[in-house]
């Protein structure tokens, strides 16, 4: 069951002339260093994302979280890209849905000591598809239930 296409967040320094839009342009962003990652954490997604990436820059490449844990760290990975001797951006992995949010991104307070500003990329270009797959052996009642709740929930 599909439950829809989401995008990322990406985090800019204060001072970067896209942070006061909340908006940065795909070929902006690759033009910059971009701490996301790890592969591991989702390969297909994070190869896809590279490859769009490639559009605009052929050399770009993504920079790997100093911590594996981007979410615990957030804080801290973001404290490092603010005060990096080159533009550094951040891009989480899928947070919204598309079209979620019709008007740009609000600040997080989280990021805000950090001197990182919220934003999104401009057009969509990078998304990622949520599915949920359950076996048919489960009892007709919970596989009821599963889609009872992923139905509720897809966008």
């Amino acid at each position: 069951m599909g439950l829809g296409e989401f995008e990322p967040d990406v985090w800019l320094p204060a001072d970067h002339p896209a942070a006061h839009r909340r908006v940065i342009g795909l070929g902006e962003l690759a033009r910059m260093d971009v701490i996301h990652g790890p592969r591991r954490a989702s390969a297909a997604t994070y190869d896809a994302w590279l490859a769009v990436m490639r559009t605009s820059n052929p050399r770009f490449d993504f920079t790997d979280p100093p911590f594996r844990q981007f979410r615990q760290f957030r804080p801290i990975i973001l404290a490092f890209a603010a005060t990096a001797s080159r533009p550094t951006a951040v891009l989480t992995g899928p947070q919204h849905p598309i079209g979620d949010r019709s008007e740009p991104a609000q600040p997080d307070p989280v990021a805000s000591p950090a001197g990182m500003i919220r934003a999104r990329v401009d057009s969509g270009p990078l998304t990622a598809k949520a599915s949920l797959v359950w076996s048919g052996d489960l009892p007709r009642d919970l596989q009821q239930v599963l889609f009872d709740t992923a139905d509720s929930i897809a966008f």
